[in-house]
Order: structure tokens, then sequence, then C-alpha cells
């Protein structure tokens, strides 16, 4: 079975631009063309960018999916390698989910702070602006 570039990218939910560059980039190899020169793609290809979609789907960022796809090429490897790379992108994942509870807990602060009036006495402005230095104008 064939699929034109579109047809791979519906199959898997893909902008034709993201596929090219997947290609450019090597994550996918440069399919066959057609006798009309269009890029013909099979039920390999189809599956190598599935994964990589899940992947980044998942959040690993392309240098983790270049591993990944490597080390799933090969089959008798041990998985210890792969383990590593899910759990190093899981503590990335957890840092990241911490960071944006620290800022959820900060706006909220700051939305509480907010009292009415004008923006000369807005709280979320001042919080927002430079601490000014003694002596110092703007």
């Amino acid at each position: 079975m064939a699929f034109t570039i579109g047809e791979l990218g519906k199959a898997t939910g893909t902008k034709v631009e993201t596929i090219r560059y997947y290609e450019r980039i090597g994550l996918l190899a440069k399919p066959e063309r057609t006798s009309g020169n269009y890029r013909s793609y099979g039920k390999a290809e189809l599956g190598r960018l599935s994964f990589i979609r899940r992947a980044r789907d998942l959040g690993f960022p392309l240098d983790q999916v270049r591993a990944l796809l490597s080390l799933s090429d090969d089959r008798s490897r041990d998985c210890a390698t792969v383990d590593a790379l899910a759990r190093d992108h899981l503590a990335e994942v957890e840092r990241k989910i911490a960071d944006l509870t620290a800022l959820r807990s900060e706006l909220s602060a700051l939305l509480d702070s907010c009292k009415g009036g004008t923006v000369g006495d807005c709280r979320i402005i001042e919080a927002l602006a430079p601490p000014a230095t003694s002596g110092e104008t703007l």
C-alpha cells in the first residue's frame, strides 16, 4: 500500500511541512518517488511517523525521539536505555509541573491582591514592574 504525503499526514495527524522537516533532519528516510516525482510512502513510514507523533505527543524532544527510534530499530537490545530516557523525561515533566504550580499560586495571589480601582493603584502592575533602586527614576 502506498501513501502520498497528504495521505500520510492525514493518517497520522501530521502536517505535510512537518513530514518534510522530519525528512530533512533524518527522522524519516527520504521516500521513493513515483514516475510523476511525487513522494510515495509505505506501511513502514506510516509506522515510523506514528511512533514519532506519539513520542512528540508525550513531550519527548526531537533528540530523544531520535534516540528512541534508534533503540527501537534494534529489537534485541536491552531496554535499560529506553527506561533511562523515559525516567529523565518524566523528571523534566515533573519539574515543569512544579514550575507551573508555583506560577499558578503566584498569579492567584496577585489576583487576590487586586482591589479594583485605577491602573495607577494596581497591585498586579506593581508586581510586574521592575523594582525601583534608591534614587533612580525611569
